[in-house]
């Protein structure tokens, strides 16, 4: 299936993720086409920013565990070098990486979505990270970046004790820049970065990124290493088995 669809908007690239039947799932065949549309987008000329968002009402609810879970335990080398590529595109991209949040915003979506440089959400969207629910850990550099951004009471609260955090608290907390009800207003402000010098927005960029970079490479390695340990727990693997299994029964 097309995970993503491409729409170019003047010089915005608009990258949508296309599977609503999964609430925007992302499975890690979705990890590799994301990490490739954004370093597409690094080198393309023509593009000044990114805005990434969700078909329908789900912006995403992250890893698709009900295809993923033995593929991570079986072949780990395999398994999370799709992450560690896509983690790391957001990392490095060069220009304006600003994340459009729908809606529901979980997991893997909520920890990338800190990596961009500016969040936008929907009043209806909250941002989730069942980390210790699934008996896994910090994922998308979140170990590092929530506790930066809102503190670390805050970040443990969501990154321990699986709080959702709802739109406004993620306004509160510096996690997104603007809660809007209608999305129109948000597409309004961005149409400005047309008139905005490519050569200045990455120059800028690079300033506010560059001290960062080696610093979020390093915890996305740490991180993926504890990950691998935590998928192969007997108590992440019972977690998740549970987490089908009650999937499963809702059909």
């Amino acid at each position: 299936m097309d995970f993503f669809e491409i729409e170019n908007l003047n010089s915005i690239r608009k990258i949508t993720i296309n599977n609503p039947r999964k609430r925007n799932a992302l499975d890690r065949e979705a990890y590799l086409a994301l990490a490739t549309l954004l370093n597409k987008a690094a080198t393309d000329e023509t593009v000044k920013c990114v805005v990434l968002t969700g078909k329908g009402d789900f912006y995403s609810s992250g890893n698709d565990l009900t295809q993923d879970f033995g593929n991570f335990s079986e072949d780990t080398g395999a398994a999370d070098e799709p992450l560690k590529l896509l983690v790391e595109a957001f990392i490095k991209f060069p220009k304006l990486l600003i994340c459009l949040v729908n809606g529901p915003c979980i997991g893997i979506a909520a920890t990338t979505a800190a990596l961009a440089d500016i969040v936008y959400c929907s009043e209806n969207a909250y941002f989730y990270t069942p980390f210790t629910a699934l008996g896994l850990c910090a994922e998308g550099c979140s170990s590092y970046l929530f506790p930066s951004i809102m503190g670390s009471s805050k970040a443990n609260e969501l990154l321990m004790l699986n709080h959702k955090l709802s739109a406004r608290e993620a306004y509160e907390c510096q996690l997104v820049a603007h809660v809007y009800k209608n999305e129109s207003e948000i597409w309004t402000k961005l149409t400005q970065i047309d008139k905005l010098p490519i050569g200045s927005i990455i120059s800028n960029k690079k300033l506010i990124r560059r001290p960062m970079i080696e610093k979020l490479i390093k915890v996305n390695d740490d991180e993926l290493k504890e990950l691998q340990t935590r998928f192969e727990s007997e108590e992440a693997i019972q977690a998740i088995i549970n987490f089908q299994s009650a999937k499963k029964s809702k059909l």
